[in-house]
């Protein structure tokens, strides 16, 4: 178990206690994000090329963001909106037009590849609401599919045997302010309601949430209202204690704006070494979350990259959230899904390599052949060769001495070089096993 500092959070007169990180959510070390909403509608991003920072958000890479980047006139989700739907015609507008069939297949596929935990969005920044709430009539339950989406896919996850988290936008909900678009990073954190109205507004929303679900994850974004981060009846820290009531080994995320977190979170980045701490990388399976048709393969990440980033980020004590973003019909783009398979079917032969490992002292070697460290249960280490194809490669002088195998068979080992077997040099990444059990 890995436990953060007790800290109290500063001029908020409340203290947020110290909270383990989960060893069911340290062992997964895979899970599948799911951003599937309103904006799944229309379904469009700008794709690219890469633009300057000032204009990011005009131009801004994920669909879920459309709600905001249709209101900043030029952007090219102004110009997509009037082209498909009309001039006139609102985002909102869009939620009766969102009538989807369940979701079929969705959790099974995700268990089959490999995760062992599933995010989807209950509320993005829209303010379109998946579950039966009480709080507003913008939502799954009174537009669109008018079906309680959240309880469907909770089901199904659970039914399959994986861990079940929601997503949850605090900071932001569009539907329910009234400030002009998001045009910077200084708007994104100016543009948002801190009222105590809109923090009960909040508190009830993800109290429902706890109530109804039982979420094992609590996955915040951008923050939460400021007027709810001190002590009080409908207060962050009131909320925390409700939900680790409801769910005692339950985790949450580092986006509150408040001095407790369980994990951090790295949005298309990585650590840069080992941290103390434990993280998880979160990335789309293209650039954006949310559903965009106008990506394609080239936008997409590939798939023994895909494989390297997961071996990468559990190397350096993280879990990999990877998302797919589905259609708004509910079908799965079929790039996505081919490259989780990939990804599935390495953990399948290599599962070892991956769950319930721990970092070891290094997670890879300065120079030569690319490798990345794991440690099972056991002791064992695991050496992760990302280049099988070089067909050998020499073993850091710390690990020269020890017994090591391909898992089927002992490996080759003279002079402290390995011989990688022909059968393994077409892999995205082969794994021996060394016999080292010292682990820092």
């Amino acid at each position: 178990m890995f436990a953060f500092d007790r800290r109290t959070g500063p001029d908020l007169g409340v203290d947020y206690p110290a909270r383990d990180v989960p060893g069911w959510y340290r062992d997964a070390k895979f899970g599948v994000f799911v951003h599937w909403g309103l904006y799944s509608v229309p379904g469009w991003a700008y794709p690219g090329p890469e633009v300057d920072v000032e204009l990011a958000y005009s131009h801004h890479q994920y669909a879920e963001w459309y709600a905001n980047t249709v209101r900043i006139p030029g952007s090219p989700t102004a110009d997509h909106h009037e082209r498909t739907f009309g001039v006139g015609a609102s985002y909102e507008d869009l939620a009766d037009q969102w009538q989807p069939k369940a979701p079929e297949g969705w959790m099974a596929l995700f268990a089959e590849c490999g995760a062992r935990y599933v995010i989807p969005t209950a509320k993005h920044h829209d303010g379109f609401c998946l579950w039966d709430t009480a709080t507003t009539r913008f939502g799954s339950l009174h537009r669109g599919p008018r079906r309680d989406v959240v309880a469907e896919l909770a089901d199904s996850a659970r039914a399959e045997g994986l861990r079940f988290g929601l997503y949850y936008s605090g900071a932001l909900d569009w539907h329910v302010s009234h400030f002009p678009p998001i045009r910077s990073t200084t708007d994104l954190f100016t543009f948002r309601r801190n009222d105590e109205a809109f923090a009960r507004y909040c508190f009830d929303q993800v109290a429902e949430l706890i109530e109804r679900h039982a979420p094992d994850v609590l996955w915040n974004d951008i923050d939460w209202p400021d007027s709810a981060k001190a002590a009080g009846p409908y207060s962050l820290s009131t909320l925390f204690e409700r939900y680790y009531d409801a769910v005692p080994d339950g985790v949450v995320n580092d986006r509150w704006g408040v001095p407790h977190l369980g994990f951090r979170t790295r949005e298309y980045t990585t650590e840069g070494r080992t941290t103390p701490w434990v993280w998880e990388a979160t990335r789309g399976l293209g650039r954006s979350f949310g559903y965009n048709r106008a990506e394609d393969d080239r936008h997409l990440i590939g798939p023994v990259e895909l494989v390297h980033l997961l071996a990468d980020t559990v190397a350096k004590n993280g879990n990999l959230l990877l998302n797919i973003g589905p259609r708004g019909d509910g079908t799965l783009p079929e790039n996505q899904v081919e490259r989780l398979r990939y990804l599935g079917a390495w953990l399948r032969d290599h599962a070892g390599a991956i769950y319930g490992t721990r970092p070891w002292r290094r997670h890879a070697e300065p120079s030569g052949v690319p490798v990345r460290y794991t440690v099972r249960p056991d002791g064992a280490l695991n050496v992760i060769v990302l280049d099988p194809s070089v067909g050998r490669f020499r073993l850091a002088d710390d690990l020269s001495g020890n017994i090591a195998t391909w898992g089927d068979g002992p490996a080759e080992v003279i002079d402290g070089y390995v011989t990688i077997p022909e059968r393994m040099r077409e892999l995205p990444a082969a794994v021996l096993v060394t016999e080292y059990s010292s682990v820092e």
